[in-house]
């Protein structure tokens, strides 16, 4: 997104206002946004809050491509090794388990007393590897 395209806003807050997130966090978009002209927001955990839902994009009445703007922030931290440490956590998973979202030790304790293992479906998670090797994936988490 183009710095041109960020200053047609109008601080309406629609993009606020319809924001799941910003119901139950402290994500504020329209701050994300606006300070990313001006600054580097690769560190801040908001940019981290957005569930991509893209009800602000849709909805905004100057057409801006608020969640797009996000992700694109996402990536230029994610290429600058600044990732949340929960999130890496669920990115080293992928990439060892094929799972996205990781088995928490209570369960894993629970699952072991049943005589159970993480279920492994060993050709899914070769072709998830494939995928995550080809999109260089693997170098975004590389520490």
């Amino acid at each position: 997104m183009k710095n041109s395209e960020i200053l047609t806003c109008i601080q309406c807050g629609t993009c606020h206002a319809s924001c799941p997130s910003g119901r139950y966090t402290s994500l504020n978009i329209r701050r994300i946004i606006r300070d990313s002209i001006n600054k580097d927001v690769s560190t801040d955990p908001e940019l981290w809050m957005c569930t991509t839902c893209y009800n602000c994009q849709e909805r905004c009445p100057r057409g801006i491509k608020v969640t797009d703007a996000i992700l694109t922030l996402r990536s230029e931290a994610a290429r600058g090794g600044k990732i949340l440490p929960a999130h890496m956590k669920i990115c080293r998973s992928l990439i060892e388990t094929g799972h996205a979202v990781p088995i928490d030790d209570k369960h894993r304790s629970i699952r072991e007393k049943l005589g159970l293992g993480i279920p492994t479906h060993r050709k899914a998670l070769d072709e998830v590897k494939i995928l995550l090797e080809s999109t260089k994936f693997n170098e975004l988490i590389e520490e």
